[in-house]
């Protein structure tokens, strides 16, 4: 299974603006593939982090939440192991 990180910084300069949402969201889905591990990390506000998520949602296997802070935790896992 293939796994993908997700920066989230990397979508916007200076601040994510929420007029820009739909495009943050397709850049996720576009970057996540299908049915891969995906892991989102990177500093972006609280909102853009849960839109994604919700995006991802059936789309991803299994998605991740990453920071130096935390380490890896787990959003959902749909794999059947």
């Amino acid at each position: 299974m293939e796994q993908t990180i997700i920066d989230l910084s990397t979508f916007y300069g200076g601040n994510a603006k929420l007029a820009d949402l739909d495009l943050y969201i397709r850049k996720s889905l576009s970057l996540a593939g299908e049915g891969n591990d995906v892991i989102l990390t990177g500093a972006a506000p609280v909102w853009l982090y849960l839109k994604i998520a919700h995006a991802l949602h059936g789309k991803a296997r299994k998605l991740f939440y990453r920071s130096p802070v935390t380490g890896d935790v787990v959003i959902f896992d749909h794999s059947v192991e």
